[in-house]
């Protein structure tokens, strides 16, 4: 298996929270009014020590995906983050839309991204994980030439690591895959991600959802996976200000105690999990 567990061990789990706090209305969604702008603000102020105090209790390390336009929005609450042990995962500057930038733009807020790592955490990130789950033609090229060793973006597969090919593309007599990228994805789901289910954005996003409903949807995707994919990896994507409203945070916690609750799962960082991957 790609995947060399540690003994014992027959399924990775690993908990990414996207702290995007005002970034994602202004940057993604292009909303700046002080309505959308305070459900940001909620994301840092109450939504991340509600999350960070429940994986403390469930003895959890999780990767979070953050775009640098919050570090510098809300200092004290990433610190908070880097205080208690959490991987730091790259989600662009502000949120941005990839696909629809040009490749020079997308370059020089990759750069920007690297540099305000290298100040707000210390270092440069291993992991990157796309804003909006989008790439462009040229991300990969991107990802290589700064030295990502693992990508969380993309859904090739549900929970197997795997390395995402180049793709020819050819509507008229099929594409044709080359060789992979080099760059290990570890994949995600929209259907593990609570923001899209129970969030509400007029003409966009078209919540809430019954939080019950969408663990019960977790709970069955993990024991599969737990029954099923031995050696492989289960993602769960949550946003602070989505899974910190008190009604969400309770049902999510009783998904982390059945988690919990299974013997032979690993929980890890991202980073983690992509050390042990072997050719």
């Amino acid at each position: 298996m790609p995947l060399q567990l540690p003994p014992g061990k027959r399924l990775a789990f690993n908990i990414q929270p996207h702290f995007d706090a005002q970034s994602a209305w202004q940057g993604t969604f292009k909303l700046e009014s002080p309505a959308y702008l305070a459900r940001g603000e909620f994301d840092a102020e109450v939504g991340v020590p509600r999350v960070l105090a429940l994986l403390e209790k469930y003895d959890i390390k999780g990767t979070f995906f953050t775009p640098t336009h919050t570090m510098a929005t809300f200092p004290a609450q990433f610190e908070k983050v880097l205080a208690a042990g959490h991987e730091i995962g790259a989600h662009g500057c502000y949120h941005e839309h990839i696909p629809s930038m040009d490749p020079d733009t997308e370059a020089r807020l990759m750069e920007l991204t690297i540099a305000q790592h290298e100040k707000y955490v210390g270092k440069r990130p291993r992991g990157f994980g796309s804003p909006a789950w989008d790439f462009s033609s040229t991300t990969f090229e991107l990802l290589l030439k700064w030295g990502f060793t693992y990508d969380s973006s993309l859904m090739g597969r549900d929970f197997q690591p795997y390395f995402p090919r180049k793709i020819s593309l050819d509507l008229e007599n099929g594409n044709t895959f080359g060789e992979p990228w080099g760059i290990l994805e570890i994949p995600v789901s929209w259907y593990l991600d609570d923001f899209p289910h129970l969030e509400f954005i007029s003409g966009v996003v078209h919540g809430p959802s019954s939080i019950d409903d969408l663990v019960k949807g977790w709970t069955t995707q993990f024991d599969y996976a737990y029954e099923h994919e031995e050696g492989g990896v289960f993602t769960l994507t949550v946003h602070p200000g989505t899974i910190g409203r008190a009604h969400h945070i309770v049902a999510f916690e009783k998904f982390l105690a059945h988690v919990r609750e299974r013997e032979g799962v690993w929980i890890a960082t991202l980073g983690e999990i992509a050390d042990t991957w072997v050719n």
